[in-house]
């Protein structure tokens, strides 16, 4: 089976022939129930379907499309095109065997996203990591990886940013809490070094890097660390990211995502500008 190059969107391919099955679903007054039976398929396998969380079968959608009275032909090829389109396993999946299955999701939300938000408190957000600090953040989280591992993830991470850096690329907005880049990781030549790079990548005209100072106190996003993705296609919703220690959680519905939206517009609001931010991370690379 072939790969997605970088850049590709088999996941919101996916997401997106979900999302028209359910909606052709609901024209027709069924249920989940009385879809899956057609299809001698459980009710939860459907919703894992609508909500693009699973792979299709082309004689599954063939026959859910003749149950849901969709008889046009163009109309037919053209979803039909999608589940080939969907099930194509997106470049990142050679890295499966180091890739935590929660987090190969993201990475094809990432892939697809033309805007992505992102607020960190731990680490540099990893879009931004360069190698030396990538691969001393795995070897403090995984203390038992082998070599080889580790190098493969910080390879994984290091592809992921291609995009960003491009020309006419995705756009990066990163608020970062001060205690991150006060942080220091890998020891201090390692550190200097990503504050450098931050500074650099901070004149690309898509990535934009603001930072929550402590004379803030308190502020909007003490809940932790978020993302929120948001892809060019206008029916698909905005996508919120929470990673746990051994897992994730993706918010999409609107009631879950407007507190996060509500937060990363207050973090903006508060955090430096683009020009405070230089002179921040120059005054630290001073003391360094």
């Amino acid at each position: 089976m072939s790969i997605d190059p970088p850049g590709s969107a088999s996941t919101v391919r996916r997401i997106m022939l979900g999302a028209s099955l359910r909606r052709l679903r609901e024209d027709c007054g069924l249920d989940r129930g009385q879809a899956g039976f057609h299809i001698r398929a459980s009710e939860s396998k459907i919703s894992r379907m609508e909500l693009g969380r699973v792979g299709f079968k082309t004689r599954d959608v063939e026959d859910l499309l003749t149950l849901y009275g969709v008889s046009d032909d163009a109309e037919r090829r053209a979803l039909l095109e999608m589940v080939r389109e969907a099930n194509t396993p997106g470049w990142w999946h050679k890295y499966s065997s180091v890739l935590p299955g929660w987090f190969t999701t993201y990475v094809g939300l990432e892939e697809a996203a033309s805007v992505i938000r992102t607020y960190e408190v731990q680490h540099v957000p990893g879009l931004l990591q360069t190698a030396n600090y990538a691969r001393s953040v795995y070897r403090l989280g995984n203390p038992d990886a082998t070599s080889e591992e580790i190098e493969s993830r910080v390879h994984l991470r290091l592809q992921r940013q291609e995009r960003f850096t491009q020309k006419d690329g995705p756009r990066l907005w990163a608020v970062i809490d001060e205690a991150t880049l006060m942080r220091t990781i890998g020891g201090r030549d390692i550190m200097a070094e990503q504050l450098q790079h931050l500074l650099e990548v901070a004149a690309l005209p898509n990535i934009t890097i603001q930072v929550m100072p402590f004379r803030y106190g308190m502020h909007a996003a003490e809940g932790g660390a978020f993302s929120i993705l948001r892809f060019p296609e206008s029916d698909l919703s905005d996508v919120v990211y929470v990673e746990q220690l051994w897992g994730a959680l993706y918010l999409d519905k609107r009631e879950d995502v407007d507190p996060y939206l509500t937060a990363m517009e207050q973090l903006c609001v508060e955090s430096t500008t683009p020009g405070g931010t230089v002179e921040l991370i120059g005054g630290l690379l001073r003391k360094i």
